[in-house]
């Protein structure tokens, strides 16, 4: 059976919660519109991530349908605080408090402001490959892994089949879902923050040696092994070319490896 794509998630501020949609339009600069389009620094131009500090996952948000209004409150607390994103000083100055330190949020619409500055398109995995990680840690469920994580495109196949999407050192894998030409570039090498609980920020022991043990020992024989120098990747890196702005995909879409037929699930 092909896969398809089953939920796209987009992070309209860059390191904050994320909103499901069922389908995104890719830009001219090859992002998903509205995925970190907003990003937060420091007065050095630094970014405030969680790789920067566990803090920032302590902050829950919530938008309005046209993820232009935010309701912002910490982790635990009772109060929110409502911003539009058009006028961000009160934000600025709200989101200094909160970390101790003035920040100013930026816009970027159309290249937003990914990690990768070559594979800058969205990243993939496979559900089946979520549900497999939480399966390595006691207690771990599948959202809190999603979370971690922090994904933007979910296909429904078999665990890890999205290491189909990338090939050799220096290979481009092209691949698309429904209309929109995608390059698959490499396993995503994962940060700080999957090594921590999503809402309280306290981290697993030994998340990242046992996740590099297993993730070794779960990759499948297909995979390009030459692609890993460590195990602690985890998705899959994409580009998306200047031809496919203005494209949409749409949950439910087919993804097809190119010039190959579509990409079926394992087990």
């Amino acid at each position: 059976m092909p896969l398809h794509l089953g939920r796209i998630l987009v992070f309209p501020i860059k390191s904050l919660d994320g909103v499901s949609v069922d389908a995104a339009r890719i830009t001219a600069g090859g992002i998903l519109e509205q995925d970190r389009i907003y990003a937060i620094f420091d007065e050095a131009g630094t970014y405030v991530n969680g790789k920067r500090t566990a803090r920032i996952q302590l902050l829950r948000c919530e938008y309005d349908p046209t993820l232009r209004e935010i309701q912002l409150w910490e982790e635990g607390q009772s109060t929110r605080m409502v911003f539009n994103l058009d006028e961000r000083s009160r934000l600025n100055r709200w989101l200094g408090d909160f970390f101790g330190f003035p920040v100013t949020v930026r816009h970027e619409p159309h290249s937003g402001f990914p990690d990768d500055r070559t594979a800058f398109g969205p990243t993939v995995v496979c559900e089946a490959s979520l549900r497999a990680v939480a399966s390595w840690y006691p207690g771990l469920e599948l959202e809190s892994v999603r979370r971690r994580f922090r994904t933007n495109l979910e296909i429904d196949g078999g665990a890890f089949a999205e290491d189909s999407l990338f090939g050799g050192p220096d290979e481009l894998r092209p691949f698309s879902i429904g209309a929109v030409q995608f390059q698959g570039h490499n396993p995503c090498q994962r940060c700080v923050v999957p090594t921590r609980d999503p809402d309280t920020a306290a981290p697993i022991p030994n998340f990242q040696k046992t996740f590099m043990e297993l993730r070794r020992q779960h990759l499948p024989a297909w995979a390009d092994a030459r692609r890993f120098n460590h195990y602690y990747r985890f998705a899959v890196n994409t580009s998306i070319g200047k031809s496919e702005a203005g494209k949409v995909i749409r949950v439910g879409d087919p993804l097809c490896l190119a010039p190959t037929p579509p990409l079926t699930s394992q087990g």
